[in-house]
């Protein structure tokens, strides 16, 4: 299977040229070259990389096949070095990157590769974005305009080759709860963070009357908090951030607006632009997925399919628990078989324009 070896190769190249979230150009430039090796035109904009199958038909529909080349910086307890490739007997390749997401992504580029060679019922469109990991506007949310429509898009992200067909969004709220300053030593002022407490406690307790069946209730979690100057001084003001994951019941706009109507602290919304996203059960390729005895989930972790405005699903070689971590590793049997069942799924699959 040469697709797989050369598949390992790339991936060893990506792993060895750091490549954290805005900083992907050493590994953008290196993926361009081996592509237009290979004999395609790729499109560049910023480290965003595309490039259409050839003979495109634009009386077709279109499929999108994406992952991202940005990695997060190693995190601490690494015992190897996160940027060589290094191969074990057990058939795992460890590197920085290995599963989240380049095994996603060298998978994904060799089923183009594939499917593109022969007639498929659709165009296809392989899309390699930066700055996935922090949702950053340079990445995919950059280049959707500059494609043609879509009508399905593919995902790579380790969800260990089962279809997530629906992801919880993301909102995070700045909250300022304020008081009024007075000496701790008498009874005078407001102390914010008694105000802010209360609040705290709702975020807390609250859940909100729509659940998804895939995806849960909605979550809201305080995960920072800060406020007083010093010991004998009542705190005028206490601020507090609440990360909020949504289900496809609720935009971020419409639950911004209920969280502000149930407590008294100021809050702003750093960005409505991470909504849930669901893609029906019915779709052509879930039940493709559903007949090989794949498993259609809801996924709690963020990924590009928040910044796409058409259906696509989440699946890819690895283990999301694997990312992020210290050792992170693939292991290379897994992308064989990403390789194989994304032909399966793919090829010859009917897509229809809405």
């Amino acid at each position: 299977m040469p697709l797989f070896y050369e598949a390992i190769d790339i991936l060893k190249g990506m792993i060895s040229r750091p490549s954290f979230s805005k900083e992907e150009k050493e590994v953008a430039d290196y993926l361009e070259k081996v592509w237009q090796a290979d004999g395609y035109v790729v499109h560049r904009k910023g480290n965003n990389l595309w490039i259409p199958s050839p003979g495109f038909d634009s009386g077709k529909p279109t499929l999108l096949l994406n992952s991202h080349i940005d990695t997060v910086k190693p995190a601490t307890g690494w015992s190897k070095d996160p940027f060589t490739p290094e191969e074990s007997e057990d058939d795992k390749l460890y590197g920085l990157g290995s599963n989240d997401a380049g095994a996603s992504l060298v998978s994904l580029y060799a089923v183009f590769r594939r499917l593109s060679a022969g007639k498929q019922p659709y165009n296809l469109i392989f899309l390699a974005s930066c700055e996935e990991e922090i949702s950053g506007k340079q990445g995919i949310e950059s280049v959707l305009t500059d494609l043609p429509s879509i009508t399905f898009a593919l995902v790579g992200e380790p969800t260990g080759m089962q279809p997530a067909v629906a992801e919880k969004g993301l909102m995070a709220l700045d909250c300022t709860a304020k008081g009024i300053a007075g000496h701790a030593a008498r009874n005078e002022g407001v102390n914010a963070i008694t105000v802010a407490m209360k609040d705290i406690e709702w975020f807390n307790s609250y859940r909100f009357t729509e659940e998804s069946v895939l995806l849960g209730p909605v979550k809201m979690s305080v995960t920072m908090i800060q406020a007083g100057t010093q010991h004998n001084v009542i705190p005028d003001r206490c601020e507090f951030t609440v990360d909020v994951r949504t289900n496809e019941f609720y935009t971020n706009e419409h639950l911004y607006t209920l969280i502000k109507e149930q407590i008294k602290s100021e809050v702003k919304a750093r960005s409505f632009r991470l909504n849930s996203s669901r893609t029906d059960i019915r779709h052509p390729f879930v039940q493709r997925c559903i007949v090989l005895g794949k498993e259609p989930f809801g996924s709690p972790t963020l990924s590009d399919q928040a910044l796409m405005p058409f259906p696509s699903v989440k699946i890819g070689p690895g283990d999301s628990a694997r990312s992020h971590t210290a050792d992170e590793y693939i292991r290379l049997p897994e992308i064989r078989e990403a390789i194989e069942t994304y032909v399966r799924l793919l090829d010859g699959l009917t897509l229809t324009v809405e």
